[in-house]
């Protein structure tokens, strides 16, 4: 297991402070603030420690509310809303400075027999050949500031290989469409909870900005500003982030200052695992319109 899986492992695993009450580190990532999958996957450890082993997480539903601090802990209040005949209910308040920066419902569920169809997973390329986030960086190094090459080319928990990359520092206007392949840069234990959490984690890296594609923008255009409003994922079908799954994205709606894209997440074997939906602030400063 490579340290920074080590690392993020360690991350997601919450000191209880109290009933239903946990504490959270927090990882700067370059962003200058929070990154939003971190929270998402430490609400969820949180919420999984309150519901009976035999459950597993199936949604949840998230608003962010404020940016948060990378630099400070994070309090992770649960509330048990219902424990049903199969299904339970929690709601989780993330708290930094005494104030609600996030706010997360999920339910769990036993498990069940029932109905099984699913969407096709989409016919592109494989993972092999492709360069991954690092490799790609490289290509970027005469044309990107020492400061955000060095946030490119950092060591990742995740192996991240795009299906067609676009160049970010001189976008051109393309479909909403984007394909990702993503696996755990190790191995990590093969528990329900890790694994959703972990997935939680990397669904927030390359979601929103496709919604910038069809307006030849990127998040390094100058004056460009992005930021995650809500967040859900729905859980399918079990899988195994040693693996590859594939990310495959579309953003179906851009207006009002905000952008809106849906992913689903395919394993090899075309079983689809798991789909998510984001809403972002993504706004233009008139400077950089003027640009």
């Amino acid at each position: 297991m490579s340290q920074v899986l080590d690392d993020l492992l360690s991350l997601l695993s919450l000191e209880q402070i109290e009933q239903g009450r946990f504490r959270g580190q927090s990882q700067d990532i370059g962003f200058g603030h929070l990154f939003g999958g971190q929270v998402m996957g430490q609400a969820l450890s949180a919420a999984k420690e309150t519901v009976a082993k035999d459950r597993f997480v199936h949604s949840f539903h998230s608003y962010f509310l404020r940016a948060g601090d990378e630099k400070m802990p994070i309090v992770y209040d649960v509330e048990n809303m219902r424990d049903g005949g199969s299904f339970s209910a929690r709601r989780v308040k993330a708290i930094q400075k005494g104030r609600p920066i996030f706010y997360m419902t999920c339910s769990f569920q036993s498990q069940e027999l029932g109905f099984d169809h699913q969407a096709t997973m989409p016919s592109i390329q494989g993972p092999e050949g492709l360069l991954n986030q690092q490799e790609l960086a490289m290509t970027l190094r005469d044309k990107v500031p020492p400061a955000v090459l060095e946030k490119f080319m950092a060591d990742s928990p995740f192996e991240m290989r795009l299906v067609d990359p676009q160049d970010i520092i001189n976008p051109k206007k393309i479909a909403p469409i984007r394909h990702v392949w993503i696996k755990a840069n190790g191995n990590i234990p093969q528990d329900h909870c890790i694994q959703e959490s972990l997935l939680a984690y990397a669904s927030d890296f390359n979601f929103l900005v496709t919604a910038a594609q069809p307006h030849g923008v990127s998040f390094l255009t100058p004056g460009m500003r992005m930021a995650t409003i809500d967040h859900a994922i729905w859980f399918h079908r079990p899988f195994n982030l040693d693996q590859w799954l594939l990310y495959s994205i579309e953003s179906t709606n851009a207006s009002g200052g905000r952008g809106f894209v849906k992913g689903q997440f395919f394993d090899q074997q075309g079983n689809l695992v798991a789909s998510a939906t984001q809403e972002g602030l993504m706004r233009m400063s008139n400077k950089g319109k003027s640009s």
